[in-house]
């Protein structure tokens, strides 16, 4: 049996102030075409659908056509609810759906039901189960449940899968040893790890929730990422889906499908001028992609944002790297105040603050400006 992997679509994302509608548009249409391809018995998308729990209408309108573009090729899928996503509202229309082979996880009640699929080897019963917290399983549940682990494993021993037939679980969790990347939610300490053994009964574990594709001790535990690129700490990243193939009880393969987004996100450093001439970006996908731009010129550059954007219309993001920024200077007050001259004394603290002097012509700017103030004052 053959299952395509998803998770952490975030549809509605917004990164450094830019909408990700169109790329999400763009990269569930590229979905579609490999699972055309691929073929599938069924489509798992494990969690954080959308970004918030109320999303936008947009975001509604995109997943509802995702959806039905899988259901029109007569592909079941399976979606559970992430920590991004309201389980209620994911939960909504689900036995409707179900008539059309669209399963959507349940709002959790202490109660998982496997959902069996059948092919040449027998059944293959596929578990949905939430993003949940512990306070959520001791509602149902009596003993010691203080940590992630302590409730996946209370969760996943009253569901008692049957071992003697293939499992698939998806879920929304941590997996302790996990790569993580800087668009996801962290919680404290790493409070919210989860053990990888609870899974064992499981013959695939459809993981969602850490957005690099990993796995987690072997092919049956694995994250498989999210489709778009949503921090430059993912910036050299590869984009993918995974296929998932189960044969015979205890036969796995697994492997990934590249992506390739409309727009990457792409780190590039170096001086103002640089970036500005025709012949660094001319011929370069740069101008077309979410660029951070670090520029390492000593001074500042005067509304630097907005000049790059007429050449790099996506800049999301501009850092400096030069002393200043390199050399965080700590600032106490001057012994010698009382003795300086204002000039003197704003000379001092600009050398502090940016570690370098003024310029001659930023020297006069200052002078000038200070005789000003001081003749309008007489």
């Amino acid at each position: 049996m053959k299952f395509v992997h998803l998770s952490d679509l975030h549809l509605g994302k917004r990164v450094n102030e830019y909408s990700m509608l169109e790329d999400q548009t763009y990269i569930l249409d590229q979905i579609i075409r490999v699972i055309e391809g691929e073929c599938p018995d069924a489509v798992l998308i494990a969690g954080d659908v959308y970004d918030k729990s109320v999303p936008s209408t947009e975001a509604v309108g995109l997943f509802d056509q995702f959806l039905t573009d899988l259901s029109q090729r007569g592909i079941s899928v399976f979606v559970i609810s992430g920590n991004h996503d309201s389980p209620e509202r994911m939960a909504f229309g689900s036995r409707l759906l179900a008539r059309q082979g669209v399963h959507l996880s349940p709002v959790w009640d202490g109660e998982v039901l496997p959902i069996s699929l059948e092919d040449e080897y027998g059944p293959v019963n596929v578990y949905l189960l939430p993003f949940l917290k512990p306070a959520h399983v001791r509602r149902y549940f009596e003993g010691e449940i203080e940590t992630y682990t302590d409730a996946m494993r209370t969760v996943i021993c009253h569901m008692a899968p049957n071992t003697s037939v293939r499992n698939v679980l998806l879920t929304h969790q941590f997996v302790t040893g996990a790569e993580r990347s800087e668009s996801e939610e962290l919680s404290v300490g790493g409070s919210d790890n989860v053990s990888v053994d609870v899974f064992d009964d499981f013959d695939y574990v459809a993981l969602g929730h850490i957005h690099r594709p990993q796995n987690c001790g072997s092919n049956s535990v694995r994250y498989c990422g999210t489709p778009l690129k949503y921090s430059f700490s993912e910036a050299n990243d590869q984009k993918s889906v995974t296929v998932v193939e189960l044969g015979p009880k205890g036969t796995l393969s697994v492997r990934t499908v590249a992506l390739s987004p409309k727009r990457d996100l792409v780190e590039l450093r170096g001086t103002y001028d640089e970036f500005m001439k025709r012949s660094f970006y001319q011929g370069t996908s740069y101008p077309s992609n979410y660029l951070h731009i670090t520029l390492t010129d000593e001074q500042d550059i005067p509304d630097a944002v907005s000049r790059l954007r007429t050449v790099y219309p996506y800049l999301m993001k501009l850092d400096y790297d030069n002393t200043r920024t390199r050399q965080a200077a700590h600032i106490d007050g001057d012994a010698e105040v009382q003795s300086k001259s204002p000039l003197q004394l704003f000379s001092d603290f600009y050398a502090l603050q940016n570690n370098s002097s003024m310029t001659q012509e930023q020297r006069s700017f200052v002078e000038n400006l200070i005789q000003q103030i001081w003749e309008e004052q007489a």
